[in-house]
């Protein structure tokens, strides 16, 4: 969400950020638009200023006996041409709102022009790809030989992409959550938070999913939303907030699972568990000051990172360009780590640094001690990681030629010192 005014102030810098996301110049619009709005409130106050007189005129006037026909029928004329106005300047408030609401936010300089994924830059690649002397199954496979992935049970009951996890593999999803939460507390400072799957309107639209992306989200008839990211309760915790800057950066995390339409994926991923409806993730949000920020989208990735390096996963990291970037971000690093099923790297975390375009849909400030001037945080979000595709990653990458997982050792205190996951 942009301020009109900085708009106004700085179009070629707007209109410049938008062409990189292959985004026609929406400036000019945009101020007539402005201009026109503030013309109606202009008039208005004239309006009100003018009616009140001539309303106390009226009063004189008849306090001395004088004809106040003119002057009342000028004051019926003018509450009829306010409440036009009134109408007007609604109507274009909404308009200019909608139209700001639905803008991507501008990319950082140092991010890569492109127009896809294709144009990604690699940033550093971490562990080795592991050699197998057979020939790799993938997760889905894996999962069902083991007797404990079921997609066809949870189709007959959901619908395609919904699976249920049985047995080892389902308390191994819990360890995985269990220990990456106690990374990101123990390690990395962030506090755990648990919080509602179902939000209200504003909420969303707080973090950039609405109005925009209403189609990937599943809407209940209660006037809710289910989730797709804990990004969305976790940031709301400090809307219309003004908050201390002595005390920023604030960290929180949780794990939550999160719902998606996956509205215009159809074909993709189709089998397995890469793209379900529901499932689970930690995710991890900063709140921060204007210069923390990029240091601190620094140290979320690497929170990412640490959770992959301990599980001994190989990974890689990418800055996405300004064609793959998602609309509230104004960088993004994307982890992907590599699935030997799939003879490729896969996401697994994105981490972004929205600046202040959140806050401003939110209405979250901050004050520097002493201070009564405040201004707009810097809010930051990142998966910590998806666990679907975590267990997707152990599963491909701890395959044995029998069929049975390797558990990576970080994770056994988790699973009683189980060590292989084998067909029961």
């Amino acid at each position: 969400m942009f301020d009109i005014k900085a708009i106004r102030e700085n179009p070629e810098t707007f209109d410049l950020g938008w062409k990189r996301r292959g985004i026609a110049p929406q400036s000019e619009a945009l101020i007539a638009l402005d201009s026109s709005l503030r013309e109606k409130k202009t008039e208005l106050q004239e309006c009100q200023s003018r009616r009140n007189v001539a309303s106390k005129s009226i009063g004189q006037a008849k306090a001395k006996g004088e004809d106040a026909d003119d002057l009342i029928r000028e004051v019926a004329d003018l509450k009829a041409r306010m409440a036009t106005l009134e109408e007007d300047v609604r109507s274009i408030e909404e308009e200019l709102t909608q139209k700001l609401g639905r803008l991507d936010n501008i990319p950082a300089e140092d991010v890569p022009d492109g127009e896809s994924e294709d144009d990604n830059l690699e940033v550093r690649k971490w562990g080795d790809i592991p050699a197998f002397d057979f020939a790799p199954k993938q997760h889905f496979d894996l999962g069902e030989d083991l007797g404990q992935m079921d997609f066809e049970g949870a189709a007959r009951m959901s619908g395609a992409r919904f699976v249920i996890l049985r047995g080892d593999l389902a308390k191994l999803e819990r360890a995985l959550s269990a220990f990456m939460l106690d990374v990101h507390t123990t390690d990395f400072g962030y506090e755990e938070a648990s919080v509602p799957l179902l939000v209200r309107e504003q909420a969303l639209y707080g973090t950039s999913q609405l109005p925009k992306f209403k189609e990937d989200l599943f809407e209940a008839t209660t006037g809710h939303y289910m989730i797709p990211t804990g990004e969305v309760p976790l940031t709301n915790i400090v809307r219309e907030d003004i908050l201390e800057e002595e005390k920023l950066p604030l960290r929180f995390t949780a794990l939550s699972q999160c719902f998606r339409s996956e509205a215009g994926s159809a074909g993709r991923d189709t089998r397995g568990m890469i793209r379900l409806h529901q499932f689970n993730k930690v995710e991890m949000v900063s709140i921060t000051t204007p210069e923390q920020s990029w240091d601190e989208l620094e140290r979320m990735t690497g929170a990412a990172e640490q959770i992959l390096q301990r599980l001994g996963l190989a990974y890689r990291v990418l800055t996405l360009c300004t064609g793959d970037m998602g609309f509230a971000a104004r960088k993004t690093y994307d982890l992907e780590v590599w699935l030997p099923g799939q003879d490729a790297y896969r996401e697994i975390s994105s981490c972004s640094n929205t600046g202040d375009f959140q806050a401003r849909r939110m209405n979250t400030r901050c004050r520097p001690a002493g201070e009564k001037k405040t201004r707009f945080v810097h809010t930051l979000n990142g998966s910590g990681l998806a666990v679907g595709r975590t267990l997707v990653a152990v599963l491909e990458n701890y395959q044995q030629a029998d069929g049975s997982i390797v558990i990576p050792e970080v994770l056994r205190p988790y699973m009683n010192g189980k060590e292989v996951i084998s067909r029961p």
